[in-house]
């Protein structure tokens, strides 16, 4: 993992989230599912806990007035807990639901309990120990964002502190150790919370880990071939069948690697390739298209809603960029390079069901072998065909780009239609 990505994949020290939001984002997805059953089997028992104990108001206060408030108020705290039940099935957006239940359940369930703490004052002993309670369970089985239920526990204890000196009739030993028993609660509380928080993402991020190095190419950092032929090319192509757009795949070949092999050994040769591949990842958008290592020298790009003019336009300034940018091998020495290119644009608009992709990367694949054969450090594309594609690739419409010349700027190429 680079600086950037450990950088990115640090963890805030206040907040115990990752720093990059949209790293935190895919954490709170991966474990969306738990977190929905965590917060539904802590709302049951919460709610049916808090109104089987209307039993204690009636007890305590008899029937009356207060005792009904109090059980209006329990009642309100299941409402919330089948309320929430709906909106995390229903919201569109999971995350942003789940802490809003989340949250809505602590405040409602803390002000109802400061209720009862209220009209019950002469039991103010044992509602210490229930909130001591209750806030273990606000920071450990509740799933929500640390400092929102750090913030809600804080709250709730200073509240229940200032009732308790209000209507308790505590002696100052009596309100000084319930106060240090409820920091104490909140600090063991919150410890904890941080540490299974700090866990779950240690964890999350190894398993990205293991993830990225399942997928990619230990030596240039690219997407390996076993991803792009079981994930990748099968998603991008029904991605551009079912939205009817354009999907080009670009094959990229370093030519006379063998020479460069031979003469400077497999170590330079390891550094032309990783120069290559920073190459074709830079010019090319991040988080849309994917550059995937398809064989020894040689790179695949998939540029994903992109046509065949604008495919041009950036296979020659890949070519004209390696051209012109030659690997820096140790001190005073740098190796000249250049690549050839197949283009192959499919419009999925207008192609039929037979586009494999098999066929597809048989298509570009040829032409990367005329580019080559034509001299190279040359572009040769085509436009899928379906017509023409049962007999084979040789038989689809072929354009040549004639870019020989290293600082020929492509929106004057020539082109002609092949003989």
């Amino acid at each position: 993992m680079n600086a950037e990505s450990s950088s990115e994949s640090g963890i805030h020290p206040l907040r115990v989230e990752f720093r990059s939001a949209e790293l935190e984002l895919a954490f709170q997805r991966h474990h969306l599912g738990h977190s929905r059953t965590s917060l539904r089997l802590t709302l049951f028992f919460c709610s049916t806990f808090y109104l089987a104990f209307a039993m204690t108001d009636v007890a305590a206060l008899g029937y009356g007035h207060v005792a009904m408030m109090l059980f209006v108020g329990r009642t309100l705290v299941a409402i919330t807990a089948i309320l929430g039940w709906f909106l995390i099935r229903e919201h569109p957006e999971p995350i942003a639901g789940l802490w809003f239940v989340a949250s809505a359940a602590e405040v409602v369930g803390m002000a109802t309990f400061m209720l009862i703490v209220w009209n019950r004052p002469h039991e103010i002993a044992w509602h210490a120990m229930s909130l001591c309670i209750m806030l273990i369970v606000v920071y450990l089985f509740i799933p929500n964002r640390l400092v929102i239920a750090q913030g809600i526990a804080i709250a709730t204890t200073v509240v229940f502190i200032l009732i308790a000196l209000e209507k308790g009739n505590l002696t100052p030993s009596d309100a000084l150790t319930m106060s240090m028993l409820l920091l104490l609660a909140n600090s063991f509380g919150l410890v904890a919370a941080r540490r299974y928080h700090r866990l779950w993402r240690d964890e999350y991020r190894v398993l990205i880990d293991l993830k990225h190095l399942s997928v990619r190419d230990h030596l240039t950092g690219c997407y390996n071939r076993r991803h792009l032929h079981e994930t990748l090319l099968p998603m991008e192509v029904a991605r551009a069948r079912r939205h009817k757009h354009w999907l080009t795949l670009v094959v990229c070949d370093v030519d006379h690697f063998k020479s460069i092999n031979d003469a400077y050994g497999h170590q330079t040769g390891d550094a032309v390739l990783q120069h290559i591949a920073t190459v074709l990842r830079a010019l090319t958008r991040r988080h849309v298209d994917s550059t995937v290592r398809y064989g020894g020298e040689e790179f695949l790009l998939v540029l994903s809603q992109t046509d065949l003019d604008s495919a041009l336009h950036v296979a020659e300034r890949l070519r004209a960029t390696i051209a012109g940018s030659p690997t820096n091998d140790g001190p005073g020495r740098s190796i000249a390079t250049t690549a050839s290119f197949g283009v192959l644009a499919v419009d999925f608009s207008v192609a039929g069901e037979d586009v494999t992709e098999g066929s597809l990367i048989a298509a570009a694949d040829a032409l990367l072998y005329e580019a080559k054969a034509s001299g190279r450090n040359s572009i040769r594309c085509r436009q899928w065909s379906d017509e023409s594609a049962g007999k084979g690739a040789n038989s689809l419409p072929l354009a040549i780009f004639d870019s020989a010349a290293s600082d020929r700027d492509p929106r004057h190429a020539d082109w002609a239609d092949a003989p």
